[in-house]
């Protein structure tokens, strides 16, 4: 069973959220400053026009007889008009005393005879901005110093930054969605080649070790790299492990059958009757012994097979006439006979061993359990798909056990005395579901096992 993988969460969507949240700050950041800047230039406009409206009542100003005279330029305060409506204040004040305009009127320090200052303060509950400045007037007996002050409500500059906000804001917005497609695209094609990679390696088949060859970004190149080592190791060890078994085989099978041999010889030459009975006993250990060591290599090399078939072109029927002449010499003995029925030809592409492997399982265990004198039926059809349906006339799997005689060392409660190691099935299920097909188990109508080996 293969462990679960801890998830420590989405690298895609840690990409993902890092360039949506960089995306939103910068819009955020945008529109601060953006708004800030709109208002220091409206800011400095106002106070140009302020300034021009202070500077030329004071170039108005003169000293006649001495007083000081003030004709107002229509100027100086028309070009303060705006599509507010602004309210306009002024105050005009000879050293400390107010000489006209609006008494009350916040104080600016002036620079005499320098530019204007300015400052926003409060006037008649309403925000003004003020603009004030000082000239030092002379005339045959006079000296004084003139100042004038301006001040003007912000109504038109606060609509101003509203729509320059406002505008800002979707532009802002506009740049926050555009970054957001940005970022999903820009993490599709980071995250792209990572999973080119998964896919490709899990297309592969347990025995499919071959290195990556296809290029990777470079930031990849390292686990690309252990992957490929990875990959070379374990080839080497299931090289290993194949030999193993091939070498295995050879081992456990030749001294068994120089066993059974010596044994055969020996009960030949033996008289005493409890004897021969104990020689019997040791003939059909060593066939159980064999058997089973034979099958049990016999489904290691299907399970390293299984998933690296050598698929080439073969005809089924060609397949289970050759199967029924090996096995002759073996039904004859028992009394049974094998009736193959089949076309002319039913082409399929398989794994050649491993399908004589598996065809020749099924047909040994119904010579096993078919009674003497009796026929073992092999079909061959191509409707619905290409199958071999082997029956025999003997007593059939348990009812309530054919679910489970598949599965590994399993064996019928009708087994007794007889010669088997439970894999014969489970070997030919493997085979059936690596070729796609399926092994089904049923008892014939009249009598006896059936088993179809389907692809």
């Amino acid at each position: 069973m293969t462990e679960a993988v801890r998830v420590s969460g989405s690298l895609r969507n840690r990409l993902a959220t890092t360039l949506i949240g960089g995306a939103a700050v910068l819009a955020i950041l945008l529109f601060f400053v953006v708004r800030s800047y709109a208002a220091q230039i409206a800011q400095q406009g106002q106070d140009s026009i302020l300034g021009a409206s202070v500077t030329s009542i004071l170039d108005a100003a003169n000293v006649r007889d001495g007083r000081i005279e003030v004709d107002f330029p229509y100027a100086s305060f028309s070009m303060l008009g705006t599509e507010s409506d602004d309210r306009i204040f002024y105050a005009i004040y000879q050293d400390d005393q107010l000489l006209s305009g609006y008494d009350g009127l916040p104080a600016v320090d002036p620079k005499v005879g320098g530019d204007s200052s300015y400052r926003t303060a409060e006037f008649q509950d309403t925000p003004v901005r003020l603009a004030a400045a000082s000239r030092m007037l002379v005339g045959a007996d006079l000296r004084t110093q003139l100042t004038v002050s301006v001040a003007q409500t912000q109504d038109s500059l606060s609509g101003t930054l509203n729509r320059i906000s406002r505008n800002v804001a979707i532009f802002g917005t506009g740049f926050f969605l555009l970054v957001v497609l940005l970022a999903f695209w820009a993490t599709s094609a980071a995250i792209g080649p990572l999973a080119r990679l998964t896919t490709s390696v899990a297309r592969r088949g347990p025995q499919d070790l071959r290195p990556v060859v296809s290029p990777v970004p470079s930031e990849m190149v390292p686990l690309v790299t252990s992957l490929n080592s990875l990959m070379a190791r374990l080839d080497q060890s299931l090289g290993r492990s194949e030999d193993f078994i091939a070498e295995a085989a050879h081992r456990v099978r030749t001294p068994l059958a120089t066993v059974r041999s010596h044994a055969e010889a020996t009960l030949q030459r033996v008289d005493r009757e409890e004897n021969r009975q104990a020689m019997r006993a040791m003939i059909r250990a060593i066939d159980e012994s064999s058997r089973a060591a034979g099958q049990l290599l016999d489904h290691a090399m299907i399970t390293f097979r299984a998933d690296h078939l050598d698929r080439q072109d073969l005809d089924l029927v060609d397949l289970v006439q050759d199967l029924a002449v090996r096995l002759g010499p073996i039904a004859d003995m028992r009394d049974v006979d094998l009736h193959v029925d089949a076309p002319n030809a039913v082409p399929i592409t398989g794994d050649a061993i491993l399908l004589q492997n598996a065809i020749r399982n099924i047909v040994d265990n119904a010579l096993k359990y078919a009674p003497r004198e009796s026929v073992v039926h092999i079909d061959v059809t191509t409707s619905p798909s290409p199958r071999v349906t082997v029956c025999d006339e003997g007593p059939g799997f348990p009812i309530g056990e054919i679910g489970g005689l598949s599965y590994r060392f399993a064996r019928g409660s009708n087994a007794d005395g007889i010669i088997g190691s439970g894999l014969g099935l489970t070997i030919a299920q493997d085979v059936a579901t690596a070729h796609g097909g399926a092994l089904t188990l049923g008892n014939h109508p009249k009598g006896g096992a059936c088993v179809i080996f389907s692809f």
